[in-house]
């Protein structure tokens, strides 16, 4: 309690300017009960006895123990510091400004050529560099800003050009491309994703989504992950529109452009539904294999399906070749019929004629009906005998 009490005491004079309330001289006056306290008056002991001051200074004694620290340099006294001997150890002149060295107690910023400190203007200029980067921004053409205030809620879009906003962190623009396609390609790396057709079989299909923001305020602030969200409602789309055509059509290519259409269609609704701010390009799908468990057996099966359609588009060639000869026939037989109809007995000699010479063109016999001559003659052979003997030719002289 002694301990304490001294130092409420000292606390007292510094407030008193160095003087005891009681009318006594300062702790560290030659009067000794000053120091130690009337016992009329109910002053407690000085504690500065427990830090090695002196009770009886003014008696002639010299100064024991350490220094006072917050004392001015030139005081070698041993009291109690005082508010005014803390204001003097701040000011220019005094003993804690008497130092040397850069950085050391006597330290200064350099001045101004009229006096002044340089500390004003080096902070206006942060200030006006600070508002030069915080407040204007420059937005690319293909880019769009979004202002928030205090970093959270939404201001106001900003538009290509140079934009000018409260400086940071009252306002925070964050700046995004709206017009770069974003592409996702599903499934990643080498990885099947299988989906069932419409007639119960597995495919092994991949695809790709190119997609860009369509409404910048919608899809910062709707989406907590816009890329996750589009590869989701891609897959679903693309489920359910594979559910709706068979294996065949799948793996044609008529049905793949069916497929894409319809998928890219069922993606913007959902994604529209969500206010997701959004907006599908494209859809393409890269690859509709079989599973890779019964790749084998369905490359045999492909196989034959082509044998089988190779064989029928021959049938059908040489049905038409058939059917165009008939009908080429009928087209002569009905012309015939036309000529037959005006003169029946001329054109029915006529026929009998190139029937009979059509029969027997590839023979070797001659028959001739006529009185007189020989029934058979041997033309032919004769013929081919006289073209057998070489011919002689005798050139004149």
């Amino acid at each position: 309690m002694t301990f304490v009490d001294g130092w409420k005491e000292r606390a007292t004079l510094a407030m008193a300017g160095g003087k005891s309330p009681w009318g006594k001289g300062t702790s560290g006056a030659s009067d000794g009960g000053a120091a130690q306290g009337g016992a009329g008056d109910g002053v407690p002991g000085d504690a500065g006895d427990s830090d090695g001051a002196p009770s009886g200074a003014g008696n002639g004694d010299a100064p024991k123990g350490p220094r006072n620290p917050w004392l001015p340099g030139g005081d070698d006294g041993r009291r109690s510091a005082t508010i005014e001997d803390l204001f003097k150890q701040r000011r220019p002149g005094g003993p804690r400004r008497s130092g040397g060295g850069p950085g050391g107690p006597g330290f200064q910023l350099p001045r101004r050529p009229d006096g002044g400190s340089w500390f004003p203007l080096a902070v206006m200029a942060i200030v006006g560099v600070w508002l030069m980067l915080t407040s204007v921004h420059q937005v690319e053409t293909k880019e769009q800003g979004i202002v928030s205030w205090l970093g959270g809620k939404y201001s106001r879009t900003l538009s290509p050009g140079i934009n000018f906003t409260l400086p940071w962190p009252i306002q925070s623009v964050s700046v995004e491309n709206v017009s770069e396609f974003n592409i996702e390609t599903i499934p990643d790396g080498t990885e099947q994703k299988l989906m069932l057709t419409g007639d119960q079989n597995l495919v092994d299909l991949s695809y790709i989504v190119r997609w860009n923001i369509k409404d910048l305020k919608q899809y910062r602030y709707q989406l907590v992950d816009p890329q996750q969200t589009v590869r989701e409602v891609a897959e679903a789309a693309m489920r359910a529109s594979v559910a709706e055509e068979t294996l065949n059509r799948v793996l044609s290519g008529a049905g793949r452009a069916s497929i894409e259409a319809s998928v890219l269609q069922r993606m913007q609704a959902v994604l529209d539904a969500y206010k997701s701010g959004i907006q599908v390009q494209g859809v393409q799908i890269r690859k509709t294999d079989p599973p890779k468990e019964v790749e084998d057996a369905f490359k045999e099966v492909s196989a034959a399906q082509q044998d089988a359609e190779s064989y029928r588009n021959q049938a059908e060639a040489t049905a038409q070749q058939v059917l165009a000869r008939a009908e080429g026939d009928a087209a002569a037989f009905d012309k015939v019929y036309a000529q037959y109809k005006l003169a029946p007995e001329v054109t029915r000699r006529r026929m009998y004629y190139e029937t009979m010479e059509r029969v027997l063109r590839q023979t070797d016999k001659t028959v001739i009906e006529a009185p007189g001559v020989t029934p058979y003659l041997p033309l032919p052979e004769v013929k081919k005998r006289a073209d057998a003997q070489p011919q002689i030719i005798v050139e004149g002289k």
